[in-house]
């Protein structure tokens, strides 16, 4: 069970399609995710991933999962964006909300639901 406060939310589309959402709540120690499908999405599409099958519709860490982590860029690329955001070369949930919109493939990570 998650525990803390709602620090800040994402919201995962694939092919443009809102398939749900990423939620960061931190608690005086460390955060804690939260992906979960949006109902019509699960029923109607097939899973963002392996690890997330849409017989499930929540998913609870204690870290980001290394699927979205895999998506924030890497190298000089990563300090380049990390520098422009004032972010945490480390903050790979907040390089997700600032630089999701543009990212290579079927998945894109917005900031507002569209």
């Amino acid at each position: 069970m998650i525990k803390g406060k709602l620090n800040r939310v994402a919201f995962l589309y694939a092919n443009n399609i809102f398939a749900g959402t990423i939620e960061e709540f931190r608690d005086q120690y460390q955060e804690f995710y939260r992906f979960t499908y949006d109902p019509a999405y699960s029923e109607k599409y097939p899973p963002i991933g392996h690890a997330f099958p849409t017989n499930q519709m929540i998913f609870e860490y204690n870290h980001l999962p290394p699927f979205f982590q895999n998506l924030s860029s890497e190298g000089w690329i990563r300090t380049f964006q990390t520098k422009k955001a004032n972010l945490s070369k480390e903050d790979s949930f907040g390089l997700l909300l600032e630089n999701g919109s543009e990212l290579i493939g079927a998945l894109s990570v917005k900031k507002e639901r569209v």
